[in-house]
C-alpha cells in the first residue's frame, strides 16, 4: 500500500535515525513510504545498531508501528531477514510471542524482495 508518512511517522523515523536529513531514498529517489525499510537499509550499520535504534521505541510507539504493519500501511518488504529477526525479538520482548509470530507470518507472506535466510522465532 502506497502512503505518505504522517507527522507521527516522521517523528518515529527521526527518533530511529536522527541523521536522516530528508525523506527521499537515496537509491530510488522516491519518497519514503515506510519506517523500517529506510532504518534497516540506509541508516543502521549492522544488526546491533538496528537493535539499538529499535530499542529506543517505547511500548506505545512500538504498538503504533505494529498496528501499521497489521493494516498493511508499514511495509516489511526489503527489510533484510537478520533485521526482521532483531525487530521480532524486540516485539516479542515488549508485546509477546503471539504478536511477534503474527508479524513473522506477515513478513513471510508479503515478501517483496528475493528470499534470504529463514528466520526461526524461538
Amino acid at each position: 500500500m502506497v502512503r505518505e508518512l504522517s507527522t507521527k511517522d516522521i517523528e518515529l523515523l527521526k527518533k530511529l535515525a536522527p541523521e536522516c536529513a530528508g525523506l527521499v531514498c537515496s537509491g530510488s529517489r522516491a519518497p519514503y513510504r515506510s519506517i523500517l525499510p529506510p532504518v534497516s537499509n540506509h541508516y543502521s550499520r549492522d544488526e546491533e545498531d538496528f537493535r539499538r535504534r529499535m530499542s529506543l521505541l517505547d511500548t506505545g510507539e512500538l504498538a503504533y508501528l505494529v498496528s501499521l504493519i497489521r493494516n498493511g500501511e508499514e511495509s516489511l518488504g526489503c527489510v533484510p531477514p537478520q533485521y526482521i529477526e532483531v525487530f521480532l525479538g524486540i516485539v516479542e520482548e515488549k508485546m509477546g510471542t503471539q504478536t511477534a509470530e503474527e508479524l513473522l507470518m506477515v513478513y513471510l507472506s508479503g515478501r517483496e524482495c528475493p528470499p534470504g535466510n529463514v528466520i526461526d522465532l524461538k
